[in-house]
């Protein structure tokens, strides 16, 4: 099916973290199709590490993805944050920039978590006329997540899928679509996780991440800390058979192990996304 925005299949990722760098530059036959980084660890960061992604770049494509683009404040734009997250993208050849459908901050100090936004024809206007300009700072489309919630704006006057479809359609940006972060949602609030992933534009979607979560019963916490579970495996599987082959990553952010369990887990999604072929044809 692809995407508008003629970027490529990538295949299978993983997450580029600090106890599995010497893996990532010096395995020829790693089985890892590409890696996506944190942009903050790297933005600022000495001279050397931007070497080493370029060498990683050499075997594995790279992705950035961004935890501080505050795209939901009313703070204005960060331009030297911009500028140094271009800066990056070509330095490493990046194949798309992304971030979070959020804000993490007011007034000059960040929070770093992702807060949620309403979910309103006010919020909407807002953040497109911001999508718009960090995209000619970037000169590229950004991509943005859908992230994982746990309150809900009295004022939303619409569902989190109708607000980021009508984002992408004002502003021409791409979409990552958290397959893990739409069932931890779906469970926090009560909506039908199937009816989501239905209404989101394929043609817009450029990635998708999957992660294990931790479920308190009443509540689940999004917290990349563990293996994907069994139903987010089949969320992902229909995810597929509704909108083709898309690049996947596996996402391990806390107690990362041994790279071997990461490897295992991409494998999974292998075997999901033959499954969903199968299905498909």
């Amino acid at each position: 099916m692809g995407n508008r925005f003629g970027l490529p299949y990538l295949g299978f990722g993983l997450g580029l973290r600090a106890p599995h760098y010497d893996d990532a530059l010096r395995q020829e036959h790693l089985p890892v199709d590409w890696f996506e980084i944190i942009s903050e660890n790297f933005i600022e960061a000495h001279p050397g590490y931007w070497e080493f992604l370029q060498d990683v770049r050499r075997r594995h494509p790279l992705v950035m993805h961004g935890v501080s683009l505050s795209i939901g404040s009313v703070d204005p734009l960060n331009a030297d944050y911009l500028a140094k997250l271009k800066k990056l993208a070509e330095a490493i050849r990046a194949a798309w920039v992304s971030d979070h459908l959020c804000w993490t901050g007011v007034h000059g100090r960040n929070t770093h978590d992702l807060l949620p936004v309403p979910y309103s024809e006010e919020a909407l206007r807002h953040i497109a006329g911001r999508v718009r300009q960090v995209q000619e700072a970037l000169g590229r489309p950004l991509v943005l997540e859908n992230p994982s919630s746990y309150v809900e704006f009295t004022t939303s006057s619409m569902p989190e899928w109708e607000f980021l479809g009508r984002l992408a359609e004002l502003t021409g940006c791409g979409l990552l679509l958290d397959v893990n972060n739409v069932y931890v949602s779906a469970f926090n609030h009560g909506f039908d996780a199937r009816r989501y992933i239905d209404a989101i534009p394929a043609d817009r979607i450029v990635q998708i991440h999957l992660a294990g979560h931790q479920h308190h019963g009443t509540h689940i916490i999004d917290t990349h800390d563990r293996e994907v579970i069994g139903e987010v495996w089949a969320l992902y599987a229909y995810t597929l058979q509704r909108k083709g082959e898309i690049s996947t990553m596996v996402e391990w952010d806390e107690h990362i192990p041994e790279l071997s369990v990461l490897l295992a887990e991409l494998e999974k999604a292998r075997q999901a996304a033959g499954a969903a072929r199968k299905a498909a044809a």
